[in-house]
C-alpha cells in the first residue's frame, strides 16, 4: 500500500495519492497536496473549498460529484480551476482528504 510522509507522520493513500483513511487528513496533508499542487500560498478561499468538501462529505458520506462542485462551494468552476490547477477532483478532493469523486478521470 503507498504511503506519504511529513513531519513524522505517515499517510496511507491509494495509488493516485488520495487519503484512504479520512480520519487522517490535517494541516500536514494538505501541505503535502499543496506542494504537489504547486500551489504557492493558500488563501482564504483555499480553506473555504476544503472546509465546504469536507462538510459534504461528512452530511451525504461521500464526496461531491465534479459537476457539483459549484453549487457545493459557490464558485465558479474556473475559478476552483485557477485555486487548484489539478481541478475540483484531483486538487481540491485530495487536499480535503476525500475519496476521489465520481466523475473524475
Amino acid at each position: 500500500m503507498p504511503t506519504l510522509e511529513k513531519n513524522g507522520k505517515t499517510y496511507l493513500v491509494d495509488n493516485e495519492g488520495f487519503l484512504l483513511d479520512p480520519n487522517q487528513w490535517d494541516e500536514d496533508w494538505v501541505e503535502i497536496v499543496r506542494e504537489s499542487e504547486e500551489i504557492e500560498e493558500m488563501t482564504e478561499d483555499h480553506l473555504e473549498v476544503i472546509q465546504l468538501l469536507r462538510s459534504y462529505q461528512t452530511k451525504h458520506g461521500q464526496p461531491p460529484r465534479v459537476r457539483d462542485f459549484t453549487a457545493v462551494t459557490g464558485f465558479k468552476m474556473k475559478y476552483i480551476y485557477e485555486l487548484f490547477p489539478s481541478g475540483p477532483g484531483k486538487g481540491a478532493s485530495k487536499m480535503a482528504g476525500l475519496t476521489k469523486p465520481e466523475g473524475c478521470v
